[in-house]
């Protein structure tokens, strides 16, 4: 498939009319063609008016269309071939087995949903038969079911090309909701973003979906995101990316004459608590394993460790140098633009000009563009208590120790955390005291909580949450992996009193869909 630089709104290919983006292979500094010029408010307009006129169509479509719908996009995906995974791999330095793991993980991502879809049990139907002999009042027929919010304005995302960028998880799970989508491409991959666009573009069409189901814009700036945050057809919003990008989204989201529903996930540093026994057994094992996690995808991923906080001992100074061994033998990775890799840099010598924070290790350094190095800091507790900047989220392959002198130390550090999207617990049988009395602190920090394991890799599964507190997201009730994810763009209606003809399906008395509903207070079989 030849990439053409232009949007796609509908079913039409639309060229732009701004400034051109270009993609940089950060591997080589090379700029990438095709040139794609950035839309306008007017682009966005078309793609919303599109969008709503497609939406009370495609929010009553079957669960058995939408399903194959999904299924679809997922089968033109994987149509693409070694096109996709060659132009994925040039336009972010990632190493193709990444990106092809990548490409399994979005399309077993859409048949996920659309298996949930088919089950039906997101619409959560409940029903309250009419008791007009109810004494001293008669009760009306009270029916209730989900819907979709609306048409959704999803941001891709710079670390994930594929599973978090146009058909990645806010997209799949707006799309089974019944919601019409507009992605705004993100500036790294725009090729890649195309070529999924075009892929999801002719599911719809296979489908004789109304074509305003999905489209596809591009910017160079600021303008096309604001303007897609602020029109009135938009109905929520999924986003990935900075806390300073997410929080202005949200100001526009939550300004306008009808505040939308703006789901970001924005800053973690995802702490992990090696406990002392723990320590004592395998620190020198556990010092290893954390560096290969920090390591992994250049420490790129929203749930990197950024943080190891322990009670000092002999099992943390094992732990220290086990790790500052890995870091000190780690190569140089590239990281996903120039952009990235400079605020990288200077992250890290935020870290090293705190006269607070004592370097431990770094790793080798790279001869290519845009390569970073691994890099080990450790600081007391009592100076990172003091200073809230040291909870600020380095984005890469940094990471830092916290050294407290005791139990009550290592709560009071706990409970100064920001919000998280996980919270690791490295513990022994002789630690789970220890743990019980973190575990409700952990709780209160983190949408994810993880014993004797590392928080890289995030199972796209039904029971997974990838959300928590603030500024890890911007609203802790939600996640955006996981099938429970549909529900952010869903709303309860109920229908009371209303005659058979007029009933959906879904709260009709002879269940035609064949759902597990709560009739009267009880669940039918």
């Amino acid at each position: 498939m030849e990439l053409q630089g232009k949007m796609l709104i509908g079913q039409q290919a639309v060229q732009g009319s701004r400034q051109a983006i270009r993609a940089i292979n950060p591997s080589t500094n090379e700029h990438l063609e095709p040139a794609y010029p950035g839309g306008t408010e007017e682009d966005v307009a078309k793609a919303c008016e599109l969008a709503w006129g497609a939406f009370d169509s495609y929010r009553e479509t079957t669960l058995e269309a939408r399903a194959q719908f999904l299924e679809t996009v997922a089968d033109e995906i994987e149509a693409l071939g070694d096109t996709l995974i060659a132009r994925a791999v040039l336009e972010s330095g990632l190493p193709q087995q990444r990106i092809q793991g990548e490409r399994g993980r979005t399309c077993n991502q859409l048949r996920l949903f659309a298996r949930t879809v088919r089950n039906g049990e997101w619409l959560d139907v409940r029903i309250d038969p009419a008791l007009p002999d109810r004494q001293p009042m008669p009760r009306a027929d009270l029916r209730q079911r989900h819907i979709a919010l609306g048409p959704v304005a999803v941001f891709g995302a710079s670390n994930f090309p594929l599973a978090f960028s146009v058909a990645g998880g806010d997209t799949a799970s707006a799309l089974a909701a019944g919601c019409p989508v507009i992605v705004k491409a993100h500036s790294a991959h725009p090729g890649t973003s195309e070529l999924v666009g075009r892929a999801i573009q002719s599911a719809v069409d296979r489908c004789g979906l109304p074509e305003g189901v999905f489209s596809l814009v591009f910017d160079s700036g600021l303008d096309v995101g604001q303007a897609l945050v602020a029109h009135p057809c938009i109905k929520a919003a999924g986003f990935t990316g900075s806390r300073s990008g997410g929080l202005a989204l949200n100001r526009i989201a939550q300004s306008r004459p009808e505040p939308i529903p703006f789901y970001a996930e924005m800053s973690s540093i995802n702490p992990v608590f090696a406990l002392p026994a723990a320590l004592e057994s395998r620190g020198e094992k556990m010092g290893e394993e954390f560096v290969a996690s920090l390591n992994m995808g250049a420490g790129q991923f929203c749930t990197n460790p950024g943080l190891v906080i322990a009670i000092k001992g002999q099992g943390l100074d094992s732990f220290v140098r086990a790790a500052s061994r890995a870091v000190s033998d780690s190569a140089a990775q590239t990281m996903l633009t120039p952009g990235i890799h400079q605020a990288y840099n200077e992250g890290v010598q935020t870290l090293v000009s705190d006269n607070g924070a004592q370097e431990l290790a770094h790793g080798r350094e790279g001869a290519d563009p845009n390569q970073c190095q691994t890099n080990l800091f450790v600081t007391s507790a009592s100076h990172f208590l003091e200073e809230q900047t040291l909870q600020e989220e380095v984005f890469g392959a940094t990471s830092l120790i916290v050294e407290c002198q005791d139990e009550a130390e290592l709560h009071r550090v706990a409970e100064c955390l920001e919000g998280q999207l996980t919270a690791t617990l490295q513990m022994d049988e002789a630690d789970t005291g220890m743990a019980q009395s973190l575990l409700p602190v952990l709780e209160r920090r983190a949408g994810r909580l993880l014993v004797n394991g590392w928080p890289t890799g995030v199972e796209v599964c039904d029971a997974m949450v990838h959300g928590g507190p603030f500024p890890a997201t911007s609203d802790s009730r939600t996640t955006s992996v996981g099938t429970a994810a549909i529900f952010r763009f869903l709303r309860p209606v109920c229908y009371q009193n209303l005659p058979g003809a007029l009933l959906p399906e879904a709260l009709r008395d002879n269940n035609p869909l064949s759902l597990k509903r709560l009739v009267n207070g009880e669940r039918e079989s």
